[in-house]
């Protein structure tokens, strides 16, 4: 619920300042996307088989949820190697070749990132790679078991460690670092604090808002990250499934905490959602209004 209704207000707040969104934010758009889209495609599926105490639908619904998560979850980590390069990219670069980054070039790398994350997310179906179940039952997911049991599982398991987690982790690390490295350099040759730049100060807010969002999910799936790697090496049963069960549900709460990431840091979300608010608020009392002469409406509420 939290991750549907904060995310399909960052995506509302987007198609109503669609015209005055600058083109990094466009990376903050798809991320809400792969959030919602996680949310929406695969959440009902494990709570419905979670009180059916098994997995509903057999093989064809675990390879389409195993296929769904592989794919959006992908997309989130591609998005925010993109987001941390294109911070790393404005802030060691003149203000004429940030300019650069224009919208287009933007939608392209978003282009870019789908087609990648659904070229990974279709190999295990073409003959590289396997989906199958959870330890716990009641979810479903890449067979890391299979890491030691064929040389094809073993390779395509290697592959997308290194070019969809490892990799795309460090970049986005090595880019932190380095933004955080240009911001000391710059504030120490700024000694009195009351001189720095609005400009400067708003670029700090938006790489830590940035930072934020990294860390939240990198925090969130790094338990189920380490629960997998140890199915890659051991037998699942050597795990209680509780050990299994609760990171994979942590993994999923990285798709909620964006929006109050946002609310926080960004006044024009903030001023946009208690626009929304009242919206909302005015449409209550309008249908609810007791002036049953004037609005018509109200009697068939009140019928």
């Amino acid at each position: 619920i939290l991750t549907v209704l904060g995310n399909s207000a960052v995506l509302a707040t987007a198609v109503k300042r669609s015209s005055l969104l600058k083109s990094p934010e466009l990376l903050t758009v798809n991320l809400a996307v792969a959030d919602i889209g996680m949310a929406i495609s695969m959440y009902p599926l494990a709570i419905a088989s979670a009180w059916n105490h098994a997995w509903l639908g057999g093989d064809a619904s675990c390879i389409y949820y195993a296929l769904m998560g592989f794919l959006f979850g992908v997309c989130s980590m591609m998005t925010l190697c993109a987001m941390a390069v294109i911070r790393f990219l404005v802030t060691n670069s003149s203000k004429s070749n940030s300019n650069k980054i224009t919208k287009n070039t933007v939608f392209i790398l978003i282009v870019f990132i789908w087609l990648y994350s659904l070229l990974w997310a279709i190999l295990p179906l073409v003959g590289w790679g396997y989906y199958g179940p959870e330890p716990f039952g009641i979810s479903c997911t890449i067979a890391w078991s299979k890491f030691h049991n064929s040389s094809n599982g073993f390779s395509f398991i290697l592959s997308m460690f290194l070019l969809c987690t490892v990799l795309p982790a460090l970049t986005i690390v090595a880019c932190y670092l380095g933004i955080a490295w240009k911001v000391h350099k710059a504030y120490q040759e700024i000694q009195n604090i009351d001189r720095i730049p609005n400009a400067a100060k708003l670029e700090k807010k938006l790489t830590l808002m940035a930072v934020l969002i990294s860390v939240g999910f990198l925090s969130s799936w790094t338990p189920y990250a380490a629960a997998s790697f140890w199915s890659i090496f051991n037998s699942s049963a050597s795990l209680q499934p509780i050990l299994t069960l609760l990171p994979c549900l942590f993994a999923k709460s990285s798709t909620a905490y964006n929006p109050f990431i946002y609310y926080i840091f960004s006044r024009t979300f903030r001023c946009e959602i208690k626009k929304l608010q009242c919206c909302c608020g005015w449409r209550v009392h309008y249908f609810s209004s007791d002036n049953s002469t004037e609005n018509p409406v109200s009697m068939m509420w009140s019928g």
